[in-house]
């Protein structure tokens, strides 16, 4: 199997290709950011990329967007993505289109060379790899209600503008309300999210709480 791996870290590349070699892989080539890592893609044609979330210039989610875009280059490549941090919503964005042949693994849950290479193996056979502590996080949100999942468009419109920090006033003006629709709009908020009079805190901050935690792993 022929392998290029993509760190910003020297050290983690090294440490990488020495245990990818101590399990008979080959190693053809390394990159340091998104920009080598493709056109090294493309000049060696691996069997295999192995890269980390977190690459130079932003250090946020270039490799993802690597990831997808030697999917879309090169489908015959095998992608398994690394990240120091379990960030399900991540693992689920890069797989959601077409998960074969794509993986994210937790640098942490990597305790083996053996481990790593029955891994890239798994994805040049077309599986989908997946750390199973994201598994678990994925599962817990794909369970978990969505609070926010019984109002109406209009009342999604209202908490939105409230989230934005804008006033009553100005919401009746944005939305082209009055003052008491806008506040029958607001209790039933309130009211669908579970949101009493005697609630602990202040219901209008506990509302935009609510709206600003949507979708979050």
């Amino acid at each position: 199997m022929r392998v290029v791996i993509a760190d910003d870290a020297a050290l983690v590349r090294s440490g990488l290709a020495t245990l990818l070699a101590e399990q008979d892989v080959e190693v053809v080539g390394e990159a340091a950011d998104a920009p080598s890592l493709l056109a090294l893609v493309a000049q060696v044609r691996p069997d295999a990329a192995v890269i980390d979330v977190r690459m130079p210039p932003t250090h946020t989610t270039e490799g993802i967007a690597a990831a997808r875009e030697i999917r879309a280059r090169h489908p015959e490549v095998a992608v398994l993505v690394l990240s120091q941090y379990a960030e399900s919503a991540y693992a689920a964005d890069l797989i959601e289109e077409d998960p074969s042949g794509l993986g994210y693994l937790l640098k942490d849950g990597v305790a083996s060379g053996a481990t790593l290479v029955d891994a890239l193996h798994r994805l040049t056979a077309g599986e989908c790899v997946v750390d199973p502590v994201l598994v678990r996080r994925l599962l817990t949100r794909a369970r978990r209600p969505d609070p926010l999942a019984h109002l109406t468009p209009r009342e999604q419109e209202v908490l939105g503008l409230m989230a934005e920090g804008r006033s009553n006033a100005a919401i009746c003006d944005a939305l082209g309300l009055g003052a008491k629709t806008l506040e029958t709009h607001i209790n039933r908020v309130f009211s669908k999210l579970g949101l009493t009079e005697g609630a602990t805190g202040h219901r209008r901050v506990l509302a935009v709480l609510a709206f600003l935690r949507r979708g979050r792993p």
